[in-house]
Parts: C-alpha cells; structure tokens; sequence
C-alpha cells in the first residue's frame, strides 16, 4: 500500500469514526482561555493560532472544537474514492478537460476543493471527466472575477483531481477534489453537451535551487579564465560548499591570469582604502628600514602606508567572510535574496511565528511544496492569491509571501475599506490552516478566513444549525456594518461545553488587497 492509499485509508476511518460518535463525545483538544499576552503581541504571534493542544488540561465538562473534523467535510456525507486516477503528467503536456469557473476561489496544487454538483451541465461535465481516457477524473478549476458588470477569467489555473464523489438521489453529485498541477488556458469553449472545455497546457514547474539559473547563467566571466568564475560561484555557497573553506586566498590568486589578478588585487586595494581611509591616517608610520620584496630598493612613504594598511586589513578582516563576497559576480546576500532552501526557511520561520497551524516544518526541504503550501492557506484576498498562483519560479514566489507575511497585519472590507479584523484576532478553526473552501447547499463555493474577534460587522437573519460547516455550530449571515456588504458568516456553538464559544468567518472574495 503505498503512501496515498494509507492517507485515504486513514481519512475513512476517521469520518466512520466521526459518524459512529455523538459530537459530544468527540475526541477534543482543550486550549487556554483566550488571552492577550504583551510579550505575543511584541514578537508578532497570533496566539490563538497557537492555542491547538493534543493534551486535554481543561475542566472535564468542556471541550474544544476538533479541527480535524472542519477538514474533512462531513456536512457532504458518504463519498467514494474514485478509481483509475491519472497521475501527475508531465511539464508541456497539453490537456483537454472539462472547466469550473469559481468565483471568488483560487485552487493551488495540493490543496483540497469541494464541490456540489446541481446544474445539470456541470453534472455532465463530472461525468465527463470520471471517463474520459486521456485524463481520467482530471477537471481544470479558473478562477472568474468581476470588473464592473463584466466576467473576466484568469488565464492561469489547476487541475483537480476527484479523488471522492457520490450520486445523491437527485441526481446531483457531492465531490471532493485535490489541486495537481498548474496550467495555462490556451482557449476555451462550450460542450455540445452544455458545459465548458479548455485547451490547457501543464506548465513546467521551476527546480528549486540554490540560486536560480538566470541570477547567474548569462554572465559572461571576466576573460576566459573558467577557473575564476567556478571559485567564484563557489565561493557564493560558502554555507552550503565546503570548497569555499578549503581554498586558501593563494590557491585562489594562483588560477587568475595576469590581467585578472590586477583586476584582482585592484578590488583588493579598493576595499582597504574604503575601510582604512579616515581622518587619523596621518598616524600611520613609516620607517625607513622598510625594502622592498628584493631587499634592495627603499619603498617609498605611499608604498609604506599601503603595505601597513594591508597589514592591518588581513589582521583584522574575517577572510572567510571576505572570500565570499568579492569573487562572486555579487555579493554573497545577493545570492541569498534567491536561495530557494533558504527563502523556505523564513518562510516557514515566519509562517509558525505569525500563523503557527499547520507546521510547515516536515516540507522546509522542499521549497515547491512549502511555497504552494503556504499560498493556499495564507488569509489574503483572492486577487493576491490569484497573484501567487501565476507567479513562474519558487524562489519568487516565496518572497513574495514572506512580503506578505511580514507586512499582513488588518483584514478591509473590499468596498469601503473599514477594518473587520487584525492579524491578532486570527484563529484556526480547520487543520488545513487559517483558510479554507467550503461548499454550501447550493453548489457555491466560498474561501473563509477565521477570526475570534470582527470589528464593524453586523448580523443579519436567525441562525441555523442545517448545513454548517462546522459541527456543532449554528450559522448567521455576517455584513458589513459600513456598507452592507456580505462579508461572512457568524458560527455560535449549540452547546454551552463546545470552545470556542463563538467565531467569524470572512470571505476571501470580500477582503481588500491593502492588509496592512
């Protein structure tokens, strides 16, 4: 049984599992009272997203919300694994599969959509793709946007796997799906049948690597010498490549032609004068004992000064620092800007200081992942996650969400801007992280982003217990108390032991670019 089957196997039996128990009975994790702490607020921790325990600590008549639950949508009920699934196909393929435009959903790869099957042409389009030959239960997810009473589509998007499905009695299907690879619309049309089609092509993604190809590959190395230009680049990885350490500055100096070695030794004087150059260099000595190399000619006062200024430059300069940088084509932080392993790192770093749920630390060592990862789950606006998706290279993605990360401090309402929520009010109600698709009744699928505390947001109507998805909650329409706008959702516990007693839920679509 390889890895995926154990993981479906282990989904099943916790949705029986689930079934089998009254929600009061469920296996809970207890947290701490929700709190402010002046020491998380300073280092920039969410400490709800942080309040997750696997210990129960609590008093026996409480228990907190399971978030393992939100993440397996057991309001869709019984599904059924799909068989003959197509596997990841390769980088240039050109695919033709049925297409869903979801409005207000951006799929990454890895990440998991629901659906509700009820129109009748999309119930053909799934039965199209669960036969089709050359991409067997492959459909192609684009994400539709409004610009004033215009749809426009995004030319980027995923392909889903269904990995579950069941027929209801009504003909319509209840779906689960996993983003695969990204691909780029190369035309689109309408099916005899009543749904639309795509021509995609499967893009290739980046390898991730130390530095990226073209922060170096085109340059052309001073002379011919490639000897200058290897140590150069190896120098670059003086964390990562153990030659870096092992050449001495002679061993370096030795492969340069002449020409080079003047090029050489000029960026070496260079550096000296920038660092020995003040106002006291009149106190330099010069003794007029001093000769030269062939211990004949008297070296002249200016020679005299240069000689103890490289004295004292190799006496007090780290050489393993300095060996990094200058026989580099850049210095060595440049090359850092774009070291997809390194960029992981603050990623992941930032994503557990910030956010903390999931721990993005059994993916560090693979940077395409994490980058996916994290775009899925990170609570911006859709238009921003839009950006991630369509963004070529790990190591460009992964700057930009440290960008995001470092600057994301207030959620906005997209229409007139009032702030509904910080950064510190995020709380993590789903194992999949702080940001999740859901599907309600009606085929719509919504991305919410969880808050213990809204500012500015009004509710509207009862509240209704059918169809949550979160068991145990009850749900009640959430607009903006500005402009009016549907923003969400409010979910109040049923039951008076379930923690936390309440939380928001705001739509990604309803939320500003300007988060900071």
């Amino acid at each position: 049984m390889d890895e995926e089957d154990r993981i479906l196997e282990r989904e099943r039996l916790q949705m029986e599992q689930i079934r089998e128990l009254d929600f009061e009975e469920l296996q809970v994790e207890e947290v701490d009272e929700f709190r402010d702490s002046d020491d998380d607020d300073d280092l920039g921790i969410s400490h709800h997203t942080r309040l997750l325990s696997d210990n129960i600590v609590g008093a026996d008549d409480e228990h907190v919300f399971n978030p393992d639950v939100a993440s397996l949508h057991t309001y869709l009920g019984e599904v059924e694994d799909t068989p003959n699934r197509t596997a990841f196909v390769d980088g240039g393929t050109v695919l033709k599969i049925p297409l869903f435009y979801l409005e207000g959903v951006v799929l990454f790869p890895d990440s998991t959509l629901p659906l509700r099957i009820v129109q009748s042409t999309f119930l053909a389009a799934i039965e199209r793709a669960l036969n089709q030959p050359n991409a067997p239960c492959t459909i192609g997810v684009i994400r539709v946007y409004r610009e004033g009473n215009q749809f426009k589509y995004a030319t980027v998007g995923t392909t889903a796997e269904i990995r579950q499905y069941r027929r209801l009695s009504d003909g319509s299907f209840n779906v689960i799906t996993r983003g695969q690879q990204r691909f780029l619309l190369k035309r689109r049309w309408t099916d005899v049948e009543g749904f639309p089609c795509g021509e995609v092509h499967i893009v290739e993604e980046d390898v991730p690597l130390r530095t990226p190809r073209d922060a170096f590959g085109k340059l052309v190395p001073i002379s011919n010498s490639r000897a200058s230009s290897t140590m150069a680049l190896s120098a670059s990885f003086g964390d990562t490549d153990e030659m870096s350490v092992a050449n001495s500055e002679e061993s370096f100096e030795s492969a340069l032609s002449p020409s080079e070695k003047r090029l050489h030794y000029s960026a070496v004087d260079s550096v000296m004068d920038d660092w020995t150059c003040s106002d006291d260099e009149d106190e330099v000595v010069c003794t007029s004992n001093i000769q030269s190399a062939d211990g004949k000619t008297p070296v002249s006062k200016g020679k005299c000064q240069k000689l103890n200024r490289l004295t004292s430059f190799r006496k007090n300069t780290d050489l393993n620092r300095f060996r990094m940088a200058p026989r580099a084509f850049w210095p060595f932080w440049v090359y850092r800007m774009y070291d997809s392993y390194h960029l992981a790192q603050r990623a992941a770093d930032l994503w557990k200081q910030i956010v903390g749920v999931p721990n993005m630390e059994a993916i560090v060592n693979k940077p395409d992942i994490l980058s996916f990862s994290i775009a899925s789950k990170i609570p911006v606006s859709e238009s921003i996650r839009q950006e991630l998706l369509e963004i070529d290279g790990v190591s460009y993605r992964l700057q930009r969400e440290i960008e995001l990360l470092e600057s994301f401090d207030r959620v906005r309402c997209k229409h007139c801007q009032s702030v509904v929520a910080r950064r510190s009010d995020m709380l993590v109600m789903s194992s999949d992280g702080p940001l999740g698709a859901y599907v309600n009744p009606h085929g719509y699928v919504h991305e919410i982003m969880t808050f213990y505390k809204a500012n500015d947001i009004a509710i509207s109507g009862r509240s209704v217990k059918e169809d949550s998805w979160f068991p145990g909650y009850a749900w009640t329409i959430a607009n903006c108390a500005t402009c009016e706008t549907q923003l969400g959702w409010l979910f109040t516990a049923t039951s008076k032991k379930l923690k936390p007693s309440s939380f928001w839920a705001v739509r990604s679509s309803q939320v500003a670019d300007d988060m900071r």
